[in-house]
């Protein structure tokens, strides 16, 4: 199954891609609805709702007048969270019941969360994917006006209560642009149900990594940069792993400013133990990064080969279900040397422009050695080939160390 969280602002075409998903055969869970539902007669949340504000926010039928009980939070900001105190745990309870029954009933579903309000209540990193409708405000200013029959002034002052297109499009996976023939917003729909979600919800159920594009060199995106994309990688782990997760960090080149990468985000969670990390092994593969290696060992690099054991080195290795987002997940015991050395090499190329040109010198040469091997995917060549590299700089990193008098930043 996968969970994919579907947003935007006010009259940005939100419904438009719902509406193209469920004809593909996405189901479909409207948040706007479950709020209602979870609010009518009858209902635990309909007695909370009356309990904090009185029988008068009831009609004579005993519903809830939802005019009235709106005029008695609108200018009351402790009101209005007392209200969403109420509500949103109800929603996200009615959610939970309604993937649990899909878990059960439909294992391969597609599930979409129309979400108005994905990005105000920190949602994200509940989904395998973000979508975003997105349209320029006075686009969506004009649509509230003139489709929906809006005030101009109480449309204004909805969108200014939203999360702004920069918070939007920090958590968009997927961005989808409305403002534009209705034709263009649809084709985009079929592309990303054809070429991205089918293929991601298969990977996810069979437990698979999507399979990793040609090695190449390439510059920073400057429309979803790597480190934004890193942290939405970092917050669905954090949330899958919980407390067994101790830090999570960007590292390797696209966590180096400046330097040119493959396109793949690499990432590191931290744990207490290698017992954790086979623990957290379950949650991630269901979280979208499935397990790639369960015994995997990095090269002991010389200034620590003869402080640490060989088992020190050890790690597990994740990639990305996602097939447009390739990641390697390396899990390490927090302070064992893989771990230290992966966030000072990282540290060190950012401060140190020099090192910086060296190492992508070094990736270009090595990439060209090996770029006929393995049928045009050098991954594992690649990495080989980069190894005597990392031996050669070993001490010119960990005297750096000492001069910078480094310390380890966490969580980053």
């Amino acid at each position: 199954m996968l969970l994919v969280g579907l947003t935007g602002g006010m009259a940005a075409g939100k419904s438009t891609i719902a509406r193209r998903l469920a004809e593909h055969g996405a189901v479909v869970v409207d948040a706007d609805r479950l709020a209602r539902e979870v609010v009518e007669p009858g209902t635990p949340g309909l007695a909370a709702v009356v309990a904090r504000f009185g029988p008068e926010v009831l009609t004579a039928e005993g519903a809830l007048d939802r005019g009235h009980l709106a005029s008695l939070v609108f200018d009351d900001d402790a009101a209005r969270a007392d209200l969403e105190s109420i509500i949103h745990p109800a929603v996200a309870q009615a959610f939970e019941d309604r993937v649990a029954e899909l878990t059960r009933s439909r294992p391969d579903a597609i599930v979409v969360h129309d979400v108005p309000l994905l990005v105000e209540n920190g949602l994200a990193p509940l989904y395998h994917l973000v979508v975003v409708a997105d349209a320029p405000e006075s686009v969506r200013l004009d649509r509230a006006v003139r489709e929906r029959g809006m005030d101009p002034e109480a449309a204004r002052a909805r969108i200014a209560a939203q999360a702004n297109d920069d918070e939007r499009r920090a958590v968009a996976d997927v961005l989808i642009d409305t403002d534009c023939p209705p034709e263009e917003t649809l084709a985009a729909v079929d592309a990303l149900w054809h070429d991205r979600l089918v293929p991601y919800e298969r990977n996810v159920r069979e437990g698979r990594r999507a399979p990793r594009p040609v090695a190449a060199l390439v510059e920073d995106d400057v429309a979803d940069p790597w480190a934004q994309q890193a942290q939405r990688v970092l917050a669905r782990l954090r949330r899958a792993g919980g407390h067994l997760v101790q830090n999570a960090d960007h590292i390797g080149s696209t966590a180096v400013p400046g330097l040119q990468a493959k396109d793949v985000v690499d990432v590191q969670i931290g744990v207490a133990s290698l017992e954790d990390a086979a623990a957290l092994a379950p949650a991630l593969t269901a979280a979208g990064f499935p397990l790639a290696q369960a015994q995997a060992r990095d090269v002991p690099k010389p200034s620590a080969a003869e402080a640490a054991s060989a088992e020190q080195w050890r790690k597990t290795l994740h990639g990305s279900a996602d097939p447009d987002r390739p990641v390697n997940l390396h899990v390490r015991v927090t302070g064992s040397p893989g771990w230290c050395w992966a966030l000072a090499f990282r540290d060190w190329l950012r401060a140190d422009p020099a090192a910086r040109q060296r190492y992508q010198d070094m990736k270009a040469e090595a990439l060209e050695r090996v770029a006929d091997q393995l049928d045009g995917h050098p991954t594992a060549a690649y990495a080989d080939a980069k190894e005597p590299y990392f031996a050669a700089v070993d001490e010119e990193l960990a005297a750096w160390r000492r001069r910078a008098d480094w310390l380890v930043r966490r969580d980053g």
